[in-house]
């Protein structure tokens, strides 16, 4: 545990902290991300093509699994493996309340019901310990999210499905290079859904999504149905979307997924550093927690802070460093999927009342890690 003596001068920093520094990891490889994109562009292939393809077989050899379907979103991603496991109005899908809204808004939009069960107050991942009661006849699905890319407890909740005889898709959108017992996401369940949003770990220039499995029938339905449900152009075999990962977008993710697991264990060096100063101060800050079967690509750094959080909101806010709230409402609670009341989900309540996310990137400095730690402890009270 360190504490810390004094605060490292801001003026001593040498450039203002962002909460995901995008431009700063650009500059690190601008040459060979503009002469990517250049190359696309001369090549006049912007749609699917080779450049797709060679991403999709890079991804395949990173992740271990037999099938990358690049796609246009996470968000078309979850809806992709929904539907390429022929979800139907009325059948539900067992998943998180405490996450972004993609998750329950895909199974939503397909007339399908998300049944919620709490989250595990140190991970922020859904408890598999809840899951069982909530079976019925109707449902065909697990949905769990690697929150702030810490896996959900895999093996457990495989173990659960293969009893039951249900479908697990994962929502990887955050945790692409983590790892759960030594293995990586994307791989543990039957479908994963993936995000290319530029502040994801491995992130575009612009909106990304991919579809991972290593079924093949699964994966020729959710090519087919990225595709307007056609396999020949002009013939619909299936009820598809038009869901394509732009060729430059694909080139850039090319270039930077060498230097994907680098950029991971830059997070976890700060992370290592918040955390080494913040515990030695747990009355008043709750740590991040790591399962010991999990790796942890630190998409997030977020503190509980049980004693209320506006006061180091108002604090940051006045030194300028930014922070964010990942997530104020859970999805149970939220007007668009409104689905139980306050106090059926205590834990991802409590978390949404009580999380702050703090700046986390594979560009953030010792310095800066410790000068916005001070300034946390200062709006505690310390």
């Amino acid at each position: 545990m360190k504490k810390l003596d004094k605060m490292v001068e801001f003026e001593t920093l040498s450039k203002p902290i962002q909460m995901v520094d995008v431009i700063g990891q650009y500059r690190r490889y601008q040459n060979e991300i503009d002469s990517a994109v250049l190359e696309v562009v001369r090549s006049g292939k912007y749609i699917n093509g080779p450049y797709v393809q060679h991403f999709e077989r890079a991804m395949e050899e990173y992740l271990g699994v037999k099938h990358a379907i690049a796609c246009a979103s996470g968000t078309d991603a979850l809806q992709l493996a929904l539907m390429a496991i022929d979800i139907k109005p009325g059948e539900e899908v067992i998943t998180t309340p405490f996450t972004f809204a993609a998750t329950t808004e895909t199974i939503a939009l397909l007339g399908a019901r998300a049944v919620y069960v709490d989250i595990e107050p140190q991970t922020f991942n859904m408890d598999p310990e809840a899951i069982e009661a909530k079976i019925t006849t109707k449902t065909r699905a697990i949905l769990p999210v690697h929150l702030f890319g810490q896996p959900a407890n895999m093996s457990r909740i495989r173990e659960i499905a293969k009893k039951h005889h249900l479908i697990v898709i994962e929502d990887a959108a955050q945790a692409v290079g983590a790892q759960w017992n030594g293995e990586k996401v994307c791989g543990l369940g039957d479908l994963a859904a993936i995000s290319f949003y530029p502040s994801k770990n491995l992130g575009a220039f612009g909106d990304g999504g991919m579809v991972t499995t290593s079924d093949d029938s699964l994966a020729h339905a959710v090519r087919t149905i990225a595709n307007h449900g056609s396999e020949r152009t002009y013939y619909h075999d299936r009820l598809g979307v038009n869901s394509r990962l732009d060729a430059i977008q694909a080139a850039i993710l090319t270039i930077k997924l060498p230097h994907l697991d680098e950029w991971n264990d830059s997070r976890s060096r700060a992370a290592t550093a918040y955390s080494m100063i913040f515990e030695a101060y747990p009355e008043v800050i709750r740590t991040p927690h790591v399962d010991s079967r999990a790796n942890s690509i630190w998409h997030q750094y977020s503190i509980v802070l049980p004693k209320g959080r506006e006061p180091v909101i108002e604090h940051l806010k006045r030194v300028g460093i930014p922070y964010n709230i990942y997530y104020p409402v859970p999805l149970h609670l939220q007007k668009a999927y409104a689905s139980g009341s306050r106090g059926d989900f205590p834990n991802a309540e409590f978390a949404a009342d009580h999380i702050l996310a703090l700046p986390m990137h594979s560009e953030l400095t010792s310095d800066e890690v410790e000068y916005i730690a001070r300034n946390v402890l200062e709006g505690v009270g310390i």
